[in-house]
């Protein structure tokens, strides 16, 4: 998002958002018409995960696209990457919830990989431009938490997406209106608002929704330090680009940190205590999310996981 964000170029922070929503709900209004999904049924839903929903929608990307715009895109990059690693800091928080060392440092390990690959091993001053870098800040923290807080709504249909963002783009539109002169995008611009829309802040978000509620938090805070790796091969394979010494380093970070993270999550499944003398389980495991027996979610009504990895990766990515 952001390399998009930049050839949005001149267009203001509040009015880049404001558009951006506006392409995401019309997209979301056609999978709810696909799906015969009545949105007058959301109106019954906690108000903890309107407002958790609206506001982390609004403030994360008003904050992020300050940020691109306040100080040069590859230091506003590095400082929002932060959110995954507190991602799986503030998982410990949670419930139930235990944070083992190696969760910590596969995290470390996939924030080095992608500052080597976003700095290519060279320094860009992060930090001389305390607006944009502070709002790159705030941003990570925003989405961090949001993410942790909205594992407390797991009942609440993912389909719900669609009205944060109807609703962001409204609230965008009417503080843009009393705050920003309003700039006509052109050429380029409308192609990154059309791609930020259906992309990022569109099928992206149905996919993480459905990660934080029911998948490993932690381990989806590490897999989404694979995202500009990703991306970054996809352009060596297109041609658009050459692999460099950061590329590989950063990928060889990343993986690491993502096979101690998930090493980590596979050792937790199954208690001390649960374990026979030869290693195996003695029963489904019960402070984990998965039973390894059935298939199915432990404390959670029941809910299937068989899906949950494609939507972690989708999510991270």
């Amino acid at each position: 998002m952001s390399l998009l964000a930049s050839l949005a170029g001149s267009v203001p922070p509040l009015e880049l958002l404001c558009l951006t929503f506006s392409v995401s709900t019309l997209m979301m209004l056609v999978v709810w018409a696909a799906r015969g999904f009545n949105p007058l049924t959301l109106l019954r839903q906690p108000l903890g995960a309107w407002g958790s929903g609206i506001g982390a929608f609004f403030g994360y990307h008003f904050l992020f696209f300050l940020a691109v715009q306040r100080a040069p895109v590859l230091d506003a990059s590095l400082i929002n990457y932060l959110w995954p690693l507190l991602i799986v800091l503030f998982s410990a928080l949670l419930p139930g919830s235990r944070l083992r060392g190696r969760h910590v440092v596969g995290a470390f390990l996939g924030l080095a990989g992608t500052w080597v690959l976003l700095a290519g091993g060279r320094s860009h001053g992060v930090g001389g431009h305390p607006v944009g870098d502070l709002a790159a800040g705030a941003a990570a923290v925003t989405w961090a938490a949001y993410s942790v807080f909205n594992r407390r709504y797991r009942e609440v249909p993912t389909v719900i997406v669609g009205a944060f963002c109807a609703a962001t783009a409204l609230l965008a539109g009417l503080v843009h209106g009393f705050l920003e002169p309003t700039v006509i995008p052109l050429g380029i611009q409308w192609l990154a608002i059309l791609g930020i829309g259906l992309g990022p802040v569109g099928a992206a978000f149905l996919a993480w929704d459905h990660g934080v509620k029911h998948g490993d938090i932690r381990m989806l805070g590490i897999l989404s330090y694979a995202a500009p790796v990703l991306s970054s091969l996809l352009l060596v394979a297109t041609g658009r680009a050459q692999a460099t010494a950061a590329t590989v380093t950063a990928c060889l970070l990343v993986t690491a940190g993502a096979t101690l993270g998930a090493h980590s999550g596979l050792a937790s499944r199954i208690a001390p205590e649960q374990r026979s003398p030869r290693g195996g389980s003695l029963r489904p495991r019960v402070d984990g999310l998965v039973s390894r027996d059935t298939g199915r979610r432990i404390g959670d009504r029941g809910g299937r996981f068989g899906k949950g990895p494609k939507y972690l990766l989708l999510g991270a990515c």
